[in-house]
């Protein structure tokens, strides 16, 4: 609640704060009966409604909308703009606030946002305002009405994802429940960072850990493009055959651009990069290797040294935990190797659990 509010402090003023606060008058009457009506209407509604007044103060919240909002913010009482006014863009309030006071479109309004704090998984919905009774020419209440999209559009999205990562089973013998074990371990780490270390990773929010659990999935995606004789040569690859395997990260990260959350590009293109500057495909070190990045590298890594395969017999959980401890500092963010070593016995119990 405390981010929540330090967030709601930053917000750019729409209007002087005089104007926002003036005292509107009721000139019918009759605003407080419109309340009591609509409000009763709206009490037991599946849909998310606020009331709000010529003032943008939200007057009611029933409580389909108070649990679509739950940890983001205490709404009764509360000013509309400082509420959600980080969530619209500046243009988008101008008109809200258009709407209500000079009856721009019959004080109707009409748009999209999409609302979060850190501790709040992003909720995307449509928003409509319009008058509690059009009857009246100047109205003094407004209903405020939420159509929570967000499952809808995570569904879609995900979808059309999803295919790819069943081609890439197609393709590569290793990603059957690899990948799977690789979304819950790099899950694993970001809750840890998550819950124990928010100071330092303040960038790792609610939305953080929700997509990093399932975006790591897709690390490999781009070797979709690579040739299957390559891919499942048995025995070590040649220099040449290394080169074209180690295009498979720019591959997937052009396969992923077009996706909406940058993070899916940053793990393609940079799960292979170390932390000692040696890794591919650029070469990148340190900090410059993006956060989502270094994390799947743990992830990948750790179950790779425990799978089976052609060239090399399967490790157990102690011995790779030891080899990767050695590599801290040079192959993976010293950092979050003392953070993968604190929770390594969930990655075995996690291995154990999802065994192919």
């Amino acid at each position: 609640m405390a981010d929540s509010n330090r967030d709601m402090e930053e917000l750019e003023e729409v209007e002087p704060l005089e104007v926002l606060d003036e005292d509107i008058p009721d000139k019918s009457g009759e605003h407080l009966q419109l309340f009591s009506s609509s409000s009763k209407l709206f009490l037991n509604s599946i849909f998310p409604v606020l009331i709000i007044d010529r003032n943008l103060k939200i007057v009611f919240a029933n409580p389909s909308c108070e649990n679509l909002f739950t940890n983001f913010f205490n709404l009764q009482g509360c000013y509309f703009t400082d509420v959600f006014g980080k969530a619209f863009e500046i243009d988008d309030i101008r008109k809200i606030w258009e709407t209500i006071i000079n009856g721009e479109n019959g004080y109707s309004w009409k748009g999209k946002v999409r609302i979060k704090s850190r501790a709040m998984v992003s909720v995307q919905v449509r928003v409509y305002i319009f008058p509690t009774d059009l009857d009246i020419k100047e109205p003094h209440e407004f209903i405020v009405m939420f159509d929570d999209v967000t499952e809808e559009n995570k569904q879609l999205l995900t979808s059309v994802f999803i295919s790819l990562l069943e081609a890439s089973k197609l393709k590569d013998n290793d990603t059957g429940k690899h990948i799977i074990r690789v979304n819950y371990y790099s899950k694993r780490i970001a809750e840890e960072l998550y819950h124990n270390y928010n100071e330092k990773y303040f960038q790792v929010d609610a939305d953080f850990v929700e997509n990093i659990g399932f975006l790591a999935s897709m690390h490999d995606v781009g070797k979709i493009g690579t040739p299957d004789d390559i891919l499942n040569k048995e025995g070590p690859l040649s220099e040449w055959e290394w080169a074209i395997m180690r295009e498979h990260t720019k591959n997937g990260a052009f396969i992923l651009s077009t996706y909406p959350n940058p993070m899916a590009k940053e793990i393609a293109l940079s799960h292979h990069e170390r932390w000692d500057g040696n890794g591919y495909p650029f070469q990148l070190e340190g900090d410059m290797i993006p956060l989502a990045a270094r994390i799947v590298t743990f992830a990948d890594v750790y179950d790779a040294l425990r799978m089976e395969r052609s060239y090399k017999p399967a490790l157990t959980h102690s011995v790779t935990v030891e080899k990767m401890m050695q590599d801290k500092g040079a192959h993976f963010d010293p950092f979050l190797s003392d953070v993968f070593y604190s929770i390594a016995e969930d990655f075995n119990r996690l291995y154990e659990k999802n065994k192919d």
